[in-house]
This record gives structure tokens, sequence and C-alpha cells, in this order.
């Protein structure tokens, strides 16, 4: 679930942080109004713990087989969503949570451009993910995330890319 409250951060703006020894700086980018367009695809199987599965039913296993079949046969979706960048959420770090079970790591940093691989393991799913951000410039962003999630013997890949531009600083009602 992390990786999915992450990947939105992503996905609906260049508010991201960059992180040097535990001194964060902001992504040279102005504030106001983004749009993002977000463009993913999946392939593998979902990390399902293999209990959950043996607890179908032959008719509800049948229908969760159809349905993680047609997901990962999908081509790309792209989505595009605005968002209000604000000097707060410019500030403000959203890789940092405390969550015991995941580690960060700041891969490489600068005021243009951030990699970073985050490791979460806790429970019966491990997820890894490597981030790799862009400020072009002070309008424009674009970033490659890979996330791996294994678990219940199956791994299920995503990649995904996004590119953002800077609309205005005026937000209007886009939170």
């Amino acid at each position: 679930m992390r990786t999915l409250i992450v990947l939105g951060v992503i996905c609906l703006g260049a508010e991201l942080l960059l992180a040097v020894g535990g001194t964060y700086q902001p992504l040279n980018v102005k504030t106001g109004l983004w749009e993002t367009t977000w463009t993913s695809s999946l392939s593998g199987r979902p990390p399902i713990p293999a209990n959950m599965v043996e607890s179908l039913t032959p008719e509800q296993r049948e229908r969760f087989e159809a349905a993680m079949n047609k997901m990962v046969s999908q081509a790309p979706k792209t989505r595009t969503a605005k968002s209000c960048l604000t000097e707060e959420k410019l500030k403000k770090d959203p890789f940092n949570e405390e969550n015991k079970s995941c580690t960060e790591t700041i891969l490489a940093s600068s005021g243009s451009r951030m990699d970073i691989r985050e490791v979460c393991s806790g429970g019966a799913v491990k997820n890894d993910v490597t981030v790799h951000i862009e400020a072009i410039d002070s309008e424009h962003v674009s970033a490659k995330v890979v996330s791996n999630m294994s678990g219940g013997g199956n791994t299920m890949n995503m990649n995904g890319t996004f590119t953002s531009k800077w609309l205005g600083a005026a937000c209007g009602d886009t939170k």
C-alpha cells in the first residue's frame, strides 16, 4: 500500500524532494498548478499468498485467475491529473515515512535529479521500487518508476513513466 501512496504522490505532481545526507532540498520547480501524465504497464503474476488462493472455491479461483490474466495482458494505461504544488508540499519529503519494513536509499541527488530506491519486505510480499526523477527545467519534470513485487511464488512488475508540466501560479479549486 505504501508503494501506491508514493506512486500517487509521483503521479499527482512534481512535489518531490532531494535528499543528501539527511538534508532535503526541493526540486528547482515552480509552485502552482501542475498537470501530470502517467503511463504504466504490468507484467507477471500478482504476489498473492498461496494460502489465500487455496482458500477460494473452484469458481472463485476461476474468476480470480481470469481477472489477473486480464489485468496483466492489458496495454499500458495512461492517466492525466492536475495537482497544486504549494511551498509546504515542496518542502515535505513524501518518501520519508516511518515504516519499519521499508528501507529508503538515496542513490543520487542534485537540484535537478533524484534517484531513490525503496525496499519493503514486511509480511508475505516484498516490494522493490526504483524511481528516477528529473527536473528538466522549472516548469517540466519527468520520471521513470520500476516496481517489482514478489510473494507467494509470484512476481509482478510495474513500469511507469510520467511527465509533469507547470500550468500556472494559480491553482483555483485544484488541491
